[in-house]
């Protein structure tokens, strides 16, 4: 038996090195050598839904689309505008940190908010849909980015601006100057009132000040007018307005006591909207004539912006007897406060239509601008300008930490397989995917690419997910969900090859803030364990403690930290697997 490299698997001892001229990562093309897409199930069909991604292109829901392309020639993978150099001037650990900061930057508030609004003199394009300026401009916001997007928006079209008002989480302008981040600060002599609340981002008596002010603009509006509205996680918390005469407390104590009974989230939505005048399109019925044009950066998994922020410029009827159903399941329904009551006792809709459906749709048009498949799109094309082949598994990976982390290292060893991989290995990774999650359809994908990949030499492969696991909390130590998956995926590999030989797995939340702690993330590799245990760590002492914050703290100093700091933005999590490449073992004389 001969060992021989193919031409791909010597490419991945070549490495791309930028040349001088500087490679934007939101500039990610559509034709099919880029990174190869998941199949977006979950907007499909939804014509509220529309994405502004790194080229404006659609998303490629076919077989097709998915997996063309899979091998090109050496010459056709060199991008433009690079050089080779030898690979092992980053380690694997370099590239994946370099990749991982180019899906926070291809999702930062003003690239978004820049790459959805395109101004030409004074016509304003929205997603193919053209606005005439004529100093008509209101501006409203609310959610942990929009101070970002807002700053940029005026930057943009504030010429035109009449006043705005936006509502941001407790503290983040002095957060924002201590990082040095001027460009997310709004201009002296803004026309945008900033209003902070929610702290610890739970609804308060600041955040519903800022929803009234929020209210009595928009209420004045004409059909002369348009609002645009920038909305992003944590949108919701900052914009409570009970109906009268409900108080907060009493909003927040019905939710919270069918949080506590085991509500599901559509439930739990469905009373918020209820018990909310600006929540479930309230927003666009205030503002209603004006045309409403909303930017949202989402960070909900399947980008439905019925939940983003709980959809305020998103028309949902609410009709008080699916509310009291909801409550009379859980037990509620004879101990509500006296105001709920009273509401939900009204035999109407929150509103009185105004106008058709059509009207509707035609005075108000969603945009989601910035999201966790645009962000995993742009860190493919980085990817590949490291000496990469991208695979996007999927943007919406959830499910209990534990489950997610054995799906990763599964496909680890999948795809790290000398020899073809025993058909019980394919059959647990699929039976994974309602845990976590992942379609078959998707899981199959990319085993077929893995797979192929494997068998051909292709060189290194970089798998890239998104979305939002769980944790369980049984302890009471420092971390997150990225830390703990990161800490759970290091032990799944313990038995494989180190890197270079072996594969390297990096989970990090695109705000940078992975739980309680100034990490985003961490890190591993198959040497996790055995690092940690000749430093007199015990990992599974620090995971049942819910401790993985202080265990990479303390182990090798720290160096497996993912530590991009304050990033200004949300579009939950990414992931990312680093597979080497596998040399082909052929039949020789």
């Amino acid at each position: 038996m001969v060992k021989l490299e193919s031409i791909i698997t010597q490419r991945v001892h070549i490495q791309l090195e930028l040349s001088s001229v500087p490679i934007l990562p939101h500039c990610l093309s559509a034709d099919p050598d880029s990174a190869i897409h998941s199949s977006h199930t979950a907007h499909r069909g939804n014509p509220e839904v529309h994405h502004t991604r790194c080229t404006g292109a659609p998303c490629k829901d076919s077989l097709m689309a998915c997996v063309v392309s899979l091998y090109r020639p050496l010459s056709l993978l060199a991008p433009v505008g690079v050089r080779r150099a030898i690979v092992y001037r980053m380690s694997l650990d370099m590239r994946a940190r370099e990749v991982f900061a180019t899906a926070i930057e291809a999702v930062q508030p003003d690239i978004v908010v820049r790459r959805g609004l395109e101004r030409t003199g004074d016509t304003l394009l929205v997603n193919g849909r053209s606005f005439t300026l004529k100093n008509n401009l209101h501006l409203v916001g609310f959610g942990k980015a929009v101070l970002g997007m807002a700053a940029e928006a005026e930057r943009i079209v504030g010429d035109h601006l009449v006043r705005g008002v936006i509502s941001v989480p407790h503290g983040i302008q002095e957060t924002i100057r201590q990082h040095g981040k001027d460009q997310m600060l709004l201009k002296d002599g803004s026309h945008i009132t900033v209003m902070e609340g929610a702290k610890h981002n739970l609804p308060d008596a600041d955040a519903q000040r800022a929803a009234e002010c929020i209210k009595e603009l928009v209420s004045t509006l004409t059909e002369n007018d348009m609002l645009l509205v920038l909305i992003s996680g944590g949108g919701s918390a900052l914009l409570p307005a009970p109906v009268p005469p409900i108080s907060l407390q009493e909003k927040q104590d019905v939710t919270r006591r069918l949080a506590g009974a085991g509500a599901t989230i559509q439930e739990l939505n469905s009373v918020r909207r209820a018990l909310s005048i600006l929540k479930g399109g309230g927003l666009a019925h205030c503002a209603h004539p004006a045309q409403v044009v909303a930017l949202v950066l989402s960070d909900v998994i399947g980008d439905p912006l019925d939940l983003i922020a709980s959809g305020p410029t998103v028309w949902t009827e609410v009709w008080p007897e699916e509310i009291w159903s909801v409550l009379e399941r859980y037990g509620l329904s004879s101990s509500l406060p006296v105001s709920v009551k009273e509401v939900l006792g009204r035999s109407a809709p929150r509103w009185e239509k105004s106008g058709e459906q059509s009207d509707r749709a035609a005075h108000v048009l969603n945009a989601v601008i910035g999201s966790n498949s645009i962000a995993l799109e742009c860190a493919g094309r980085r990817a590949r300008e490291l000496g990469f082949r991208p695979v996007v598994l999927s943007p919406g990976v959830c499910g209990d930490v534990q489950s997610v982390s054995r799906l990763y290292g599964l496909l680890a060893r999948f795809a790290c397989s000398r020899d073809e991989p025993p058909p019980e290995l394919p059959a647990e990774i699929l039976k994974l995917g309602p845990e976590t999650g992942v379609e078959s359809w998707d899981l199959c994908r990319a085993m077929q690419v893995l797979g192929e990949g494997r068998g051909e030499g292709w060189g290194a492969t970089c798998l890239l997910a998104g979305g939002e696991p769980t944790v369980q909390l049984t302890g009471k130590g420092r971390g997150g969900r990225n830390q703990e998956l990161a800490l759970r995926v290091g032990l799944e590999l313990e038995g494989m090859e180190l890197p270079p030989k072996g594969p390297l797995f990096l989970s990090g939340g695109t705000d940078g803030q992975d739980g309680p702690t100034e990490a985003a993330g961490a890190v591993t590799d198959a040497g996790l364990g055995k690092e940690a245990r000749a430093q007199g760590l015990d990992p599974d002492g620090f995971l049942v403690n819910n401790d993985s914050f202080t265990f990479f703290s303390r182990l090798s100093g720290g160096q497996r930290l993912l530590l991009p700091g304050l990033t200004g933005t949300n579009v939950m999590d990414v992931h990312m697997l680093l597979i080497p490449p596998i040399p082909i073992v052929v039949s020789g004389r």
